[in-house]
């Protein structure tokens, strides 16, 4: 069984390994191909008009423009592997320290985020599955078809509008409030500037989950066995905690780890709606001023962030169902 484990482990380390530099790759590569000049993005074509030839030479080295693509990138891996990713050229300090600033923000906004989507989806899907046909199995699902096909902005801009705008009851937007220093900010405070970015991501998020859970629980409400528990005489609900939830909650746990990558990508807008200062805003930041060290190091984050929340999935699947425990597979 530990042999089983460790094989699995090592399996899944490699797999990602593999493509971590597949993403360092393509995304090294679409930033060199990216039209974007960084001298005139990040000093502008005035001020490069009023300088002399030495220093926009000195501009380029520091922009790397002079240096060809395939020995930055070496360069860069080179470096990786030993930990280093290379200094922010728009933030002067280390891509570890932005990232790690960075991330506690977007972290704490996509932990939220996250919780809420998967509860929530989980919780409606069953309902759905349960009622199908039904009032509330026609409302639950027009609402996930009509949020699905929402862009997230426009739901940012449109909750901004009501509770900030209209309503006057949450901050209109960063991650604490102006003008208090860092030692003076409650976790309250982080919790306020965090429940509409949250709520964007998560309503968002809620869809694609409730509705692959309905049609899960459809199946399982028509089966051989629940018509047979029926004929039993137990109730509806008590077919769905016996039977239907350990039945479900597999395809869930997929769909809830899944929707990681999803979260993140919809941070990167919501983020900039509010003004948030997390990964996604510094991802922005760092794409249209081509600041490739830290674009890169938040590519390779958020990367293994998804690969490990599909590492974590698998583990829990042994959890939930015994026969993948003992190195079956579901059926």
């Amino acid at each position: 069984m530990i042999k089983h484990h460790l094989l699995f482990a090592g399996k899944n380390l490699i797999r990602m390994v593999l493509l971590l530099f597949a993403v360092s790759v393509v995304t090294f590569a679409l930033v060199s191909a990216s039209p974007i000049d960084p001298l005139q993005a990040n000093v502008g074509q005035a001020a490069l008009g009023a300088m002399s030839e030495e220093q926009k030479e000195k501009l380029r080295s520091y922009w790397g423009v002079d240096t060809p693509p395939v020995e930055r990138y070496l360069n860069w891996m080179t470096d990786a592997l030993r930990g280093d990713l290379g200094t922010s050229l728009l933030y002067r300090q280390p891509v570890t320290r932005v990232i790690a600033v960075k991330l506690s923000n977007s972290l704490f906004l996509m932990g939220i985020a996250w919780i809420l989507s998967g509860v929530l989806g989980f919780l409606l899907g069953i309902i759905a599955g349960v009622f199908k046909g039904r009032l509330a199995d026609r409302a639950i699902r027009g609402y996930s078809l009509l949020i699905a096909s929402t862009p997230a902005f426009w739901l940012a801009l449109l909750l901004l509008m009501v509770f900030t705008v209209w309503l006057k009851v949450l901050p209109i937007g960063l991650s604490v409030p102006i003008g208090v220093e860092a030692s003076g900010v409650t976790f309250l405070d982080r919790v306020r500037h965090a429940i509409l970015p949250a709520a964007t991501l998560s309503i968002t998020g809620v869809s694609n989950i409730a509705l692959h859970t309905r049609e899960k629980m459809i199946d399982i409400m028509a089966s051989d066995y629940v018509l047979f528990a029926r004929a039993r005489g137990e109730s509806t609900w008590k077919i769905v905690l016996r039977h239907g939830l350990r039945n479900v909650l597999l395809p869930a746990i997929t769909l809830q780890f899944a929707s990681i990558s999803e979260i993140i990508g919809g941070s990167v807008l919501v983020e900039q709606v509010f003004s948030y200062p997390g990964l996604g805003q510094a991802a922005v930041a760092a794409g249209t001023g081509s600041d490739v060290p830290l674009l890169m190091g938040i590519t390779l984050i958020t990367a293994a962030i998804v690969f490990l929340g599909n590492f974590a999935a698998n583990l829990l699947y042994g959890a939930v169902d015994p026969r993948i425990r003992k190195g079956g597979r579901p059926k």
